[in-house]
């Protein structure tokens, strides 16, 4: 598997180990940063060059926030440095201002105008990585003194070439590619006692590969839920505890801009037992809309993403067997989502007490794929629908209700993009490669999304009768 991955993906392979882990302490960087810096300063042996790598850091990660300031109200220089940085559009003053966070830069601080006019799509609400030069600007007039943005390149490492990721995707067997996407997440697959498990860890990815694919995830604690959408990609978006508006998830009346769904791949939402929303009645009714069909109605504004929506929580468990000590397992989400007919619209569930806690050995420990070369390749196949036709030329099923079809489309679909992306026409297989394909859909696509859907299903059973436990018949053709 080692020697596999290095030679299938030679430029986006990337060594890791607790030894490596520790040249980033005392660095806030998400994994999606450490991974490409780490394979960067490393040898095709994986040998860190520890000098190299520690000058980078002084030189355009130093972002110290004192020593920064200092550097910029000094007048004598431009600052150039690599960092996140958010950026806040306010039309009425038609400025963009931005912040940094790790230096302690939360005010005072815009996008130079022609940078905005040259390049508009860098610019978008929300966080981001990149290399930025600034320089600070002497107060003028009634002008206050700000610091001033004159150059921003994102950070993307990576240009995507989806035909080579398909054909290194060739030399995995099933089960290999398997143990690879759980070494990409950053766990050794060993620890892992069965492939079942395995695929209960991956189904985190579905949500990144798939639009607006709406999941609920409550587990134990220590099991990771909320490190992947800290770490594993630029592109989603982790809200914890407290309360939660209309204006923040959506639109907000007052400045008329959109909210954190509007500017993500997929959006979790952590500790959801303690969360709480303002005018519940009107979240309810957004949500609804939203979970439908990726669209809501604020005023006279239509709200219109593609990212998906997830909910994680801590669910009490037995000590011995890990499992739910209440199989109502909607109890412990706030009473809006208690409604059948809202938590109808989330299409999967995750079983987080499957999983084991986190370890030791639990961490990865081995050659893997960087995490942002990876998080771009599902962000390209998330607009890619012939996977979705694909479903529908394998499976027929039963009368059934459109949600319960939706879902299990979508679901299966997005396990169709993570394990055989290389699959995207069934014309171009022979008749023994297409009953083998046939076989592992069923497997690894099919029987998961239908697993998952169906605890939606009588979960909702349990809070009103008029829904029925039992799922339909999806059968291959």
């Amino acid at each position: 598997m080692e020697d596999k991955i290095k030679q299938a993906f030679p430029d986006a392979s990337v060594m890791k180990s607790g030894a490596t882990e520790t040249l980033f302490t005392g660095r806030n960087l998400p994994v999606f940063v450490r991974d490409y810096i780490l394979r960067r300063f490393s040898d095709k042996h994986g040998k860190v060059d520890k000098d190299a790598l520690t000058n980078y850091f002084n030189e355009r990660m130093g972002v110290e926030g004192q020593i920064l300031k200092n550097r910029l109200f000094s007048g004598k220089e431009r600052v150039n440095i690599t960092t996140r940085v958010i950026f806040r559009t306010e039309l009425d003053k038609a400025a963009v201002w931005f912040d940094l966070p790790d230096a302690g830069i939360t005010k005072d601080a815009r996008v130079s105008t022609q940078l905005i006019q040259e390049q508009p799509e860098h610019f978008c609400d929300g966080e981001h990585w990149g290399n930025m030069t600034m320089r600070y600007v002497e107060p003028q007039g009634k002008e206050k003194g700000h610091i001033l943005m004159t150059s921003f390149k994102p950070f993307e490492p990576y240009s995507v070439n989806l035909d080579y990721y398909f054909d290194a995707r060739c030399k995995f067997n099933v089960i290999e590619w398997i143990d690879t996407l759980v070494k990409i997440m950053g766990y050794n697959p060993d620890s892992f006692k069965s492939a079942d498990v395995k695929l209960e860890l991956i189904s985190r990815l579905l949500p990144f590969v798939e639009p607006r694919l709406n999941i609920i995830e409550l587990g134990p604690k220590g099991t990771g839920k909320s490190y992947l959408y800290n770490n594993f990609s630029k592109r989603g978006w982790i809200v914890s505890g407290g309360k939660i508006s209309r204006a923040k998830l959506f639109f907000n009346k007052q400045n008329r801009q959109f909210g954190l769904l509007k500017h993500y791949d997929t959006l979790a939402i952590d500790e959801i037992a303690s969360f709480s929303f303002e005018n519940p009645a009107e979240m309810q009714s957004i949500f609804k809309s939203y979970l439908e069909d990726g669209r809501a109605t604020v005023d006279n504004t239509v709200f219109q993403s593609d990212c998906g929506l997830t909910l994680m929580g801590n669910i009490p468990v037995d000590g011995e067997t890990r499992q739910p000590l209440d199989s109502a397992y909607y109890k412990v989400l706030p009473t809006m989502l208690q409604e059948s007919a809202t938590l109808d619209r989330f299409h999967g569930f995750i079983e987080g007490w499957r999983l084991p806690r986190l370890e030791s050995s639990t961490i990865l420990n081995g050659w893997t794929l960087d995490a942002e070369y990876f998080s771009n390749i599902l962000h390209q196949l998330r607009t890619h629908t012939e996977y979705a036709s694909i479903f529908d030329e394998l499976i027929e099923e039963s009368s059934s209700d459109i949600r319960d079809r939706k879902a299990v489309k979508r679901l299966a679909t997005a396990y169709h993009k993570l394990l055989f992306p290389q699959i995207r026409n069934l014309n171009e297989l022979s008749d023994t490669a297409l009953e083998r394909f046939k076989e592992v859909y069923k497997k690894y696509c099919l029987v998961p999304a239908i697993t998952r859907r169906g605890i939606i299903r009588k979960q909702c059973h349990a809070i009103d009768n008029e829904f029925s436990s039992e799922m339909p018949n999806f059968n291959l053709k």
